[in-house]
């Protein structure tokens, strides 16, 4: 076992959830040398043609990452290995933060082809793909950001790839809307966290109202202009906003999940072109930190 490779342990965890062969010919396989390969070009963000050989051919595991990205399998894995952890209780669903980080695109990542992806072999778009590519322009230059919610275990429950000037109020719902951990046991998927703590980012009517709505408990420290706003409307504008500095404290979950993704500096810098395929890369990350003891 090579440096970063999977364990014993962290192997038995995840090939219950890896497509299977089905018919003649044998797809998919070497599982194991293939995703041991892509983790490699994550880890180290070196192009895919300096794959080391011990990997097999670095187009095979290009080819299987492109592909997984595009049709949600690495999506589905993720959500199966979440279910394992929910089942054996390891999700701390009490506090839930959210947060979200810059990355700074490549180069390569930029100049993709302006025609629509498309799944190798069918003919139909990635579940995961946008039309501007997730890369936005910013003061440093070309970058994208990486939106996430996560728990106590510093491991992500949900992952959204935006451009890099895109605010974080706007995108708290849709972070919440992709929280869906299984039961393996029958019944509907997780999706409603019991509290959510946020910076003044994500401080808006608009999202408090939704939180209301969903019944959760949260704790979002309102912007100077907004109290101040609020004051002047006098008592038209409602109620002042509670805060509660003693589960803020626990906002720092979030960030030292931020930490351990971007030791992969496939995911600290992007280098990927399709957004559909950069979404793959964090979520393969998101699944290394999901099987850590």
């Amino acid at each position: 076992m090579g440096r970063g490779d999977l364990s014993d342990v962290e192997w038995a965890r995840l090939e219950p959830h890896l497509p299977k062969n089905v018919g003649r010919g044998g797809r998919w396989k070497n599982h194991c040398t293939v995703i041991n390969g892509i983790l490699f070009r994550q880890r180290t963000g070196i192009p895919w043609r300096d794959l080391p050989t011990r990997y097999g051919k670095w187009k095979t595991a290009h080819d299987r990452h492109r592909r997984w990205s595009a049709d949600g399998t690495w999506d589905r894995i993720l959500h199966n290995v979440q279910a394992d952890a929910d089942a054996e209780g390891q999700i701390d669903w009490s506090v839930v933060s959210v947060d979200s980080t810059v990355c700074r695109a490549h180069q390569h990542a930029a100049g993709a082809r302006h025609r629509p992806a498309q799944i190798p072999g069918r003919r139909r778009r990635p579940a995961q793909d946008r039309p501007d590519e997730a890369v936005g322009r910013s003061r440093g230059g070309l970058t994208t950001k990486i939106h996430l919610a996560s728990y106590g275990g510093c491991r992500p429950l949900s992952i959204l790839v935006t451009p890099g000037q895109w605010g974080d109020a706007p995108q708290l719902i849709p972070v919440l809307d992709r929280i869906r951990v299984p039961r393996p046991a029958g019944g509907r998927p997780r999706t409603r966290p019991d509290h959510l703590c946020g910076d003044k980012a994500y401080s808006s009517r608009r999202n408090r109202c939704y939180l209301r709505r969903r019944q959760i408990r949260h704790t979002i420290p309102e912007r100077r202009d907004q109290r101040a706003n609020r004051r002047r409307r006098g008592s038209h504008s409602g109620r002042p906003t509670s805060f509660d500095r003693m589960q803020y404290v626990r906002r720092n979950e979030v960030e030292r999940t931020i930490n351990a993704f971007k030791g992969s500096r496939a995911v600290a810098t992007r280098y990927d072109k399709r957004a559909y395929v950069f979404h793959g890369t964090v979520t393969l990350a998101a699944i290394r930190l999901w099987l850590r003891p």
